[in-house]
């Protein structure tokens, strides 16, 4: 059954911490594939691995009961509905985060389809409902936020850390006024230096 309450969005820092696939297919992959681009340290466990991803550990055996209690995160994505049963229960009583892939009711939480734009993150979910709807929804965010809205979240957060810098506090500046002047259209045009100015333009009103 999909997911009916609630979920809790969050966005996890799983840099250099463990975590473990269970299954070597092409969903297994792309979970792990996932977890690499975080920064995770990623180990597979499967009996057949179809290929190798530069930085996975790769551990060509079936899965070992309990061991899942070894790690931060766990993804099972066998294929075997007992198997994943096996990983959901070992994690859960051990207190570690597990997704089953296509298997909502053995996951303590679900991974959305995911667009990035540098540090910036969009993410769509759907309680396990639709995942065809969460990759569609992608595709349309890709196509609507373009590699623009990477460079206007590097000028503001390049104005941000000067303005901290100089300890002057940054809540209550005009940064909603700044982000409707228009700066996104010149960072569109290849003005980066005026969008910069204009952001600056903005704050400096609103801190006068």
């Amino acid at each position: 059954m999909p997911v009916e309450e609630p979920q809790y969005p969050v966005h996890l820092n799983v840099s250099g911490r463990r975590c473990l696939v269970v299954g070597g297919g092409p969903v297994a992959r792309r979970k792990a594939r996932g977890l690499l681009e975080a920064g995770a340290d990623v180990t597979m466990v499967a009996p057949e691995i179809d290929d190798e991803l530069p930085g996975l550990t790769l551990e060509r055996r079936p899965y070992r009961a309990g061991e899942a209690a070894g790690y931060r995160l766990v993804v099972a994505a066998t294929g075997d509905p007992e198997v994943n049963r096996q990983v959901f229960l070992d994690a859960d009583a051990a207190g570690v985060w597990i997704n089953s892939a296509d298997d909502p009711e053995h996951c303590s939480f679900t991974l959305p389809a995911v667009v990035r734009r540098g540090p910036l993150t969009f993410s769509v979910g759907t309680g396990g409902h639709s995942p065809a709807l969460a990759r569609w929804l992608k595709a349309e965010l890709e196509a609507e936020f373009g590699p623009e809205y990477e460079v206007l979240l590097r000028l503001l957060s390049e104005a941000r850390e000067v303005l901290r810098s100089r300890g002057i506090a940054t809540e209550g500046l005009s940064w909603q006024q700044a982000l409707d002047s228009g700066m996104l259209d010149l960072v569109r045009a290849g003005r980066e230096a005026e969008a910069r100015e204009r952001l600056q333009a903005c704050l400096s009103s609103s801190s006068d």
